[in-house]
């Protein structure tokens, strides 16, 4: 144990730490982890700092090796540093700090040096601080060593022992053979979470697959299903989300348009899970066998497209559960089962599961048996129906179980809930979020939502994922409205965010017809089967196509944290950039947020940003519609007509820019 009563040095503020280290940052394969932390010591001395990062695993009963990288002394005592990991899994980093002597020893000898003082005694103390850094020296900077000793002591070659004493081949050596023993870590090793690229970049496509078929009157079934994955795939979406595709319950099953009493025929909504033929895993019927089921995880998996599937903690009163597990469930006085409420909504169909219950512990263990059920069938991400309605202990522990032992396991919160509540499920353990994207629709209200989503401590752990619509949501933007609208909330999701989702084919199709003082659909897809005719092709399914194939060639579209919001001299236009990673694919994007009318003004272009000098010109592409102009001011005029295209995706060259 060190002795506290030697050290000097202190380490505050350490970013990016997650409530004092108790939860992970988050990041994907290659993503930068920026680490910034004050570090000071007691009076004049200098202080050097290393960041350390290694993987959480034990080999043969012993930690990893730490990796030790470099702080850069950024001024007014903050330091920082950045490292990336090239594989998946659990990392921890932490931050060392020494007084560093040598250096210090360096600064006060330039400055006698430029005074013109006797510098004998002065050489002498660095001859001695090398001496004390022999015995911990590798054989090749030994013999440096004992070379610049042997100057240093040397009355006659001073100034050649100066010179060599402050070379970056000495500091170099010094550095290298620090007292290690003398350096103090931060007080906490803190953890991180590196996780596979999509659950960063992803669009997401949902369907109901009973309404997979093409001709009236027939349920869908997973081989129709099947036939429309490659219509999903010409529109570039790479996860298509099934909403609940298990048994349906018959016991108060809802009719059309949510009616408390269902009609002969009517197929009930799929969240009212659990019948006779079983329950969370086992499939409907009439959608088809397992071996189906595979079968269209196997040919979606052949298209690029992951399956992800509804997990919804909730039972028909017809479950299996319900008999066979009644203390798992909210029994009232007069004997019936407390059905889910959501004053004044009524779901008379669907039992919620009591997390309160003594028997707790089978409880977790079933639900966490049903993940891996469907993961051992080849299902890898799980949209979760209202995580925030469950206890965030079942769900810290229960991702954690899945995590250790399954690589790439992806879960998304439907939480349109409180913030910090949102916060805290993505902080236990959920990889992607719905957000409030759905509501935003100022200028002002975008900019400070993203800027709370990417500029904040939130960046570190909750990653969004923008949702136009869903079967439980038309909201206003939408409600009513015309192709320009459809455009306008698609782009911004799909630019905005690197993880976004549509309810199709709803959402190409332009479907806004709201029920009567609610936002939601009117004759919702959730109590009825529809029969779509997926090869119609419309304007908004041609932008979604060009839109994802845009933001699979630009790396720059592909993680949230890099927008920069740009000036505009017009509200009704809202302007960004992005810049990926490297520094090489550079865009602005500018959008009309008015669906009715022309809209014009000037851009401010980010000229530092993008690295371009101002007295020199550069050239812009529109990604949608190919057109390529020359600019060469800060400032550009912009006018979108929401009837042709209501946006510019503008991709910036800023190589061999001409004069």
């Amino acid at each position: 144990m060190k002795l506290e009563g030697h050290k000097r040095v202190s380490i505050r503020n350490v970013k990016p730490e997650i409530d004092c280290g108790k939860y992970p940052v988050k990041r994907i394969i290659d993503e930068e982890v920026e680490v910034h932390a004050d570090i000071f010591g007691d009076g004049h001395d200098k202080v050097d700092a290393v960041l350390l990062y290694r993987e959480r695993k034990k080999t043969r009963g012993r930690d990893k090796k730490w990796q030790e990288l470099p702080m850069e002394f950024k001024g007014n005592d903050h330091w920082t540093a950045t490292f990336k990991i090239d594989s998946t899994g659990d990392y921890e980093y932490t931050i060392e700090s020494w007084v560093d002597h040598y250096t210090t020893w360096q600064d006060g000898l330039r400055k006698k040096a430029a005074a013109q003082q006797n510098l004998r005694t002065e050489l002498l103390i660095g001859a001695e601080l090398m001496e004390e850094a022999v015995p911990r020296a590798l054989a090749s900077n030994k013999k440096k060593l004992e070379h610049w000793i042997s100057l240093l002591r040397d009355d006659d070659k001073e100034s050649q022992a100066i010179s060599d004493a402050l070379s970056d081949s000495a500091s170099r050596v010094m550095y290298e053979t620090r007292d290690r023993a003398k350096a103090f870590p931060y007080e906490k090793i803190l953890p991180l979470r590196v996780e596979r690229k999509k659950t960063l970049f992803s669009a997401w496509y949902e369907f109901f697959p009973r309404s997979a078929s093409p001709e009236k009157g027939r349920h869908g079934t997973f081989k129709d299903c099947e036939n429309v994955l490659p219509e999903v795939a010409d529109m570039g979406f790479d996860v298509v989300y099934f909403p609940p595709i298990h048994p349906i319950g018959r016991s108060h099953r809802k009719g059309l348009n949510n009616a408390v009493d269902a009609e002969e025929g009517d197929p009930g909504s799929p969240w009212a899970i659990g019948a006779k033929e079983g329950g969370h895993k086992a499939i409907h019927p009439e959608l088809g066998s397992m071996e189906d089921f595979k079968s269209l995880v196997k040919k979606a998996k052949a298209l690029d497209i992951e399956i992800a599937l509804d997990f919804a903690i909730q039972c028909s009163p017809d479950h299996p559960y319900v008999k066979e597990h009644p203390q798992w469930f909210r029994w009232r006085p007069d004997g019936t089962v407390q059905y889910a409420e959501n004053p004044p909504k009524k779901y008379q169909d669907v039992l919620p599961v009591n997390f309160e219950t003594e028997d707790w512990e089978n409880l977790w263990k079933e639900l966490k048996s049903i993940v891996e059920f469907w993961i051992d069938k080849g299902v890898t991400i799980f949209r979760v129906d209202n995580p925030h309605t469950k206890t965030f202990n079942f769900w810290e522990w229960m991702i954690r179980e899945i995590n250790d032992k399954y690589d790439g396991i992806i879960f998304l919160a439907e939480a349109f809930t409180r913030p910090r509540v949102m916060e805290e499920l993505a902080k236990i353990g959920f990889n992607q979020s719905y957000t409030y994207f759905t509501w935003r629709n100022t200028k002002e209200e975008f900019t400070e939502y993203l800027t709370q989503l990417t500029k904040t401590e939130v960046r570190e752990y909750y990653r969004p994922n923008f949702w136009p619509n869903t079967p439980d949501i038309l909201p206003i933007s939408l409600e009513n409205k015309h192709d320009p609208s459809f455009l306008i909330r698609l782009i911004l999701a799909g630019t905005m965010s690197s993880n976004y989702g549509i309810y199709g084919p709803v959402f190409e199709f332009g479907l806004n017809e709201a029920y009567p003082g609610k936002e939601e659909y009117i004759h919702s897809e959730k109590y009825q089967i529809y029969h779509w005719d997926w090869s119609r092709n419309t304007k908004v399914k041609e932008v979604i196509s060009i839109l994802n194939r845009i933001r699979k060639e630009n790396p720059a579209l592909q993680t949230t944290w890099n927008i920069e919001f740009c000036a505009t001299d017009n509200d009704q236009l809202i302007a960004y950039s992005k810049i990926d990673q490297d520094h090489e694919n550079k865009l602005l994007i500018v959008v009309n947020l008015d669906p009715n009318h022309n809209q014009a003004g000037w851009v401010q272009v980010p000229l530092e940003l993008l690295k371009i000098e101002p007295e020199h010109s550069y050239s812009v592409t529109d990604l949608l519609t190919g057109a390529s102009y020359i600019w060469q001011n800060e400032w550009n005029y912009i006018e979108l007509h929401p009837q042709a295209i209501p946006a510019h995706i503008f991709k910036v060259d800023t190589k061999n820019q001409p004069r």
